[in-house]
């Protein structure tokens, strides 16, 4: 009863403060548009602030969820589409389709290269980990972290030989909600929302799965099924994200986390708190990046920032669990 009313009261307080940024991230900005003339502000809140609030909202809680599955289903805290390489390798497959079609002015969906680099990552990084037979985190993070170079070199390589249109690739990499449309803005909605129901509503399998593949046969989940699934879904999601707006990192590893460590480890309250909670740490950074310094940061660079040394205290914090 009373972990009911701490998860009442979480979601509360998050759509609360969600509402507020969001309010306050529409009025802040370089120029000050109740100093302009109406049509020019209308035309700043509506074609280029609002997308970049919505992006930053659902990109977050994408991210988020898809960090919230990841851990469950491998068991792992350090667990993300960050860490494990889907982002790098979402990241090289829009690359190669943005260097296709600038270099041939051919339309390769951008989207699509996306999502089939980021699963086929995905599938590589869990076949090198699990070389030995078994899947470790250290395994798993090491697996990530050679995957997600070797995409990393593949991007390098595409940023070397296209020229002039490096620039533009390379603060694209770095995380960028900017120059979108509300119509992109719609359409990712659209797809994060799908992914966010499903895992909520299959978020009691999700709860037997992390007792391992036996055990959760044995309890009537089809394991195997429902595992390919949401790996499935968290590949398209980051994907998605990726392909529109570059790399993000540990926005997933982050938020979960905090998550947890108000509400347990119950996904059926974990993944809809950490979708709010995804939503606002990316909008507050992008609001900070975009209105809060003389020159605009990435967004990318200051998720990166907080994510890190996250990541390391996660990382020794669990080492030491172990030995212990």
């Amino acid at each position: 009863m009373v972990k009911e009313k701490n998860f009442k009261l979480v979601i509360s307080l998050c759509i609360v403060i969600l509402v507020l940024v969001f309010l306050v991230s529409l009025a802040l900005g370089k120029a000050n548009i109740l100093s302009l003339k109406q049509d020019i502000g209308k035309i700043i809140l509506i074609n280029v602030r609002l997308p970049r609030v919505i992006l930053a909202m659902v990109v977050g809680m994408g991210l988020s969820i898809s960090g919230v599955v990841l851990q469950s289903l491998l068991n792992n805290p350090l667990a993300d589409s960050y860490t494990l390489g889907i982002s790098s390798g979402a990241a090289l497959g829009a690359c190669i389709a943005i260097y296709i079609n600038i270099a041939t002015s051919k339309d390769i969906p951008i989207q699509f290269m996306a999502v089939i680099f980021s699963m086929l990552v995905f599938i590589t990084v869990l076949k090198i980990a699990k070389a030995k037979g078994i899947i470790t985190t250290s395994s798993l993070v090491l697996a990530g972290i050679i995957v997600s170079s070797t995409c990393q070199a593949g991007v390098s390589f595409i940023k070397s030989i296209s020229d002039e249109d490096s620039v533009s690739i390379i603060y694209w990499l770095m995380g960028n909600l900017s120059s979108k449309s509300l119509k992109q803005a719609f359409i990712l909605t659209v797809f994060v929302m799908i992914g966010f129901f499903f895992c909520v509503k299959y978020s009691s399998e999700l709860n037997i799965m992390t007792l391992g593949r036996k055990e959760a046969i044995l309890l009537g989940v089809d394991y195997d099924r429902v595992y390919k699934i949401f790996l499935v879904v968290c590949s398209i999601i980051t994907a998605l994200c990726v392909s529109l707006c570059g790399i993000i990192g540990f926005v997933g590893l982050v938020v979960p986390h905090i998550a947890r460590l108000l509400l347990g480890a119950d996904n059926k309250k974990v993944i809809p708190a950490s979708a709010l909670m995804g939503a606002i740490l990316l909008l507050v950074a992008d609001t900070v990046t975009r209105s809060m310094l003389k020159n605009e940061l990435p967004v990318g660079v200051l998720t990166t920032l907080i994510g890190g040394p996250f990541f390391c205290y996660i990382f020794i914090n669990r080492k030491n669990t172990m030995e212990n």
